[in-house]
């Protein structure tokens, strides 16, 4: 007789772990920002191939979808409010942790982002990964790893799991 594992204390770690993200992407821009004065500053320098350089994204991922007014704003606005909400509706229906932790991460990545468009009508991006002048991507923010990492985490999971299926029924073999 197997027992049914109640999954809504791994749910509340998801949920945790979202607020976590949140907390810390907009904390660290708030510093980046108004602490370090990167706005005005524009770029400080840490090490040779990494640097803090303040960006403006008005688009989403890749500088896709870029809103040039008010209008293609709020529909980014709402556009990626409602990928959260079908993000948080999948966490609160999924029952593994590692997929319930990656949907947090998500999530939490999303809702960051989506505060800085709310509020200020762009994305703060700072993180500027270089060698030379070569970048292997875009200048991005604590959110947009948090986004890529649960993605990545739910792609390879999705990909690699062996699990099969309990329901399948098999069919007996034909008489003949």
């Amino acid at each position: 007789m197997s027992t049914v594992r109640n999954p809504w204390p791994r749910r509340v770690i998801g949920l945790v772990f979202a607020a976590v993200v949140f907390a810390a992407d907009q904390g660290l821009k708030g510093w980046l920002v108004n602490g370090l004065q990167l706005r005005e500053k524009g770029v400080i320098d840490l090490l040779p191939i990494f640097d803090f350089r303040f960006t403006q994204n008005p688009g989403v991922s890749l500088g896709l979808f870029t809103a040039g007014s008010p209008e293609g704003r709020w529909a980014l606005v709402a556009m990626t409010a409602a990928i959260a909400g079908f993000v948080f509706i999948w966490l609160l229906r999924e029952k593994r942790l590692f997929e319930i932790v990656a949907l947090g991460g998500v999530l939490g990545g999303a809702l960051g982002n989506i505060r800085d468009r709310f509020t200020l009508g762009y994305v703060v991006d700072y993180a500027d990964l270089h060698f030379g002048e070569w970048r292997p991507f875009l200048i991005f923010n604590l959110a947009d790893v948090a986004i890529t990492l649960g993605v990545l985490f739910i792609l390879a999971r999705s990909l690699l799991s062996r699990d099969k299926p309990e329901d399948v029924a098999v069919d007996p073999a034909p008489e003949s």
